[in-house]
């Protein structure tokens, strides 16, 4: 845009990356897939009818995705995406889809930091753990609320984002 200009640009953490929700989504999908798994083994073993070897199998599906695929999918997602903040905008582009949020209408922005100073900058409400269920609870990367995910030097970066840049 005229008079824009970058100020920082950055991807999210990239490979497997577990968040505090993890404390409680890990048992829970060890035990959602360690049932799925031994529903499946127990009706194949007693050669039960074919609805019930066919009735847990979407199950186990979804207990692996829980347990492994998750975190599998939302790297993906992360090593395709990539942020920017310019002196007017936060931009958020991950593959051909572009997301841009004006700086002077950005809605409460806020930051989780870790201790070595990484973190999030969340342009919106933050997500409780029961509060807004969706694919977003499982995998940070596709939260439909705007976000740059575990980033170098959170602190700095908020304030780019929080500060008037002219």
């Amino acid at each position: 845009m005229p008079g824009e200009r970058l100020v920082w640009s950055g991807q999210p953490k990239q490979g497997i990356m577990l968040t505090s929700r993890d404390a409680l989504l890990v048992p829970f999908s060890l035990l959602w897939g360690g049932f799925a798994l031994f529903w499946n083994v127990s009706v194949w073993k007693m050669d039960a009818d074919w609805f019930f070897r066919l009735w847990g199998l979407p199950f186990l599906v979804a207990g692996l995705y829980l347990i492994f695929g998750r975190f599998l999918h939302d790297a993906w997602v992360r090593s395709r995406t990539d942020y920017a903040v310019t002196n007017k905008r936060a931009i958020i582009t991950r593959g051909p889809n572009v997301r841009s949020l004006d700086l002077d209408r950005l809605p409460l922005v806020d930051m989780s930091e870790s201790a070595n100073g990484s973190g999030t900058l969340r342009f919106g409400e933050p997500m409780s753990l029961l509060g807004r269920p969706g694919v977003g609870l499982w995998s940070p990367a596709l939260d439909p609320t705007p976000q740059f995910v575990g980033i170098p030097d959170v602190r700095a970066v908020y304030g780019l984002v929080t500060r008037p840049l002219g």
